[in-house]
C-alpha cells in the first residue's frame, strides 16, 4: 500500500494477535470505533469459490476486529453477494446488532460485490475474543434458505445513490462535452506491481513475442528490459495481509 499523508501504516498477518496487539498499542490501549476492511483475493472467475474465499477472509477480518473494536463500534467490510451469504449475514448478526448490505452505485451492477454495514458492536455474553480457534464453525444446513420466521436472518439491502450518474456497466466517449476539450488526468495512486506490469513494459517497447516467434524471444525481450522498482516501493510478503 502506496504511503498516505497522516495515515500510520501497520504491515502485519490479520490471523496473528500480535497485529491487533499492535494496533491496540498504537491506540495508547483504547479500542477502534470503527473497522473497515476492504480486502479481497484474486478472483478465479468462478463465482461460488470466490464468494467462499472471501467470507473466510471477512471471517478472518472478523475475528481481529473483535480485539480491536470498542463496544457499540461499527464494521464495514466488502463482501460477494452470493446465494449462500445468508449464512455470513447469520454469522455477523450474532456479533452486531444491525447488519445492513449496501449496493454503492460506483460498484458495477454486473459485479456480485457488496458491502455490509454492522453497526452496534454487541458480542455474546461471555464471550472471549481467541485467534487460536476456528470462528463460528458451525454446521450449515442447504435448507437453511428455506427457513422462514425467526429462524431466518433476513438482512436489509440498500442501493445506494439514485439513476442520475453514470451507469458503471456502460461506456461513455472520453469527449462529453464539445466547447471543453478533454484533458487526461492520471490516477491519484497507480497500481503497485500490478501483475501484468511486464506485459504493458515489453508492449511499450514493442518487445512483446508473436505467436510465431521462437521460444527464445520472449526471454531476449526480459533480458533487454530493466523492470526494478524504485528502492521506496512498497512490497507484501506471502503469507501477511495489509
Amino acid at each position: 500500500m502506496a504511503p498516505l499523508p497522516g495515515v500510520t501504516q501497520i504491515q502485519g498477518d490479520i490471523t496473528k494477535i500480535s497485529t491487533a496487539q499492535e494496533i491496540i498499542q498504537h491506540f495508547e490501549g483504547q479500542s477502534a470505533d470503527l473497522v473497515v476492511c476492504d480486502g479481497a483475493p484474486d478472483v478465479t472467475g468462478l463465482h461460488d469459490v470466490d464468494e467462499y474465499i472471501q467470507a473466510q477472509l471477512l471471517l478472518a477480518a472478523l475475528n481481529i476486529t473483535t480485539h480491536v473494536l470498542k463496544p457499540g463500534g461499527n464494521f464495514v467490510a466488502k463482501i460477494f453477494r452470493g446465494k449462500d451469504v445468508t449464512l455470513l449475514y447469520s454469522q455477523l448478526k450474532i456479533f452486531f446488532s444491525s447488519v445492513t448490505c449496501a449496493k454503492p452505485r460506483s460498484s458495477r451492477n454486473s459485479s456480485i460485490e457488496a458491502f455490509v454495514v454492522c453497526q452496534n458492536y454487541c458480542p455474546p455474553e461471555g464471550y472471549v475474543p481467541n485467534m487460536s480457534n476456528p470462528l463460528l464453525d458451525h454446521s450449515y444446513d442447504i435448507d437453511f434458505n428455506q427457513l422462514e420466521g425467526p429462524n431466518r436472518i433476513i438482512v436489509p439491502f440498500l442501493a445506494c445513490g439514485d439513476l442520475s450518474a453514470f451507469d458503471s456497466d456502460r461506456t461513455y466517449p472520453l469527449q462529453l462535452d464539445s466547447s471543453k476539450e478533454y484533458q487526461y488526468l492520471p490516477p491519484t495512486q497507480p497500481p503497485i506491481r500490478p501483475p501484468y506490469q511486464q506485459a504493458c513494459q515489453l508492449r511499450k517497447n514493442n518487445l512483446l513475442a508473436k505467436e510465431d516467434s521462437p521460444s527464445g524471444a520472449l526471454d531476449d525481450s526480459l533480458s533487454a528490459l530493466d523492470l526494478n522498482t524504485s528502492p521506496d516501493t512498497n512490497t507484501v510478503s506471502p503469507g501477511t495481509s495489509n
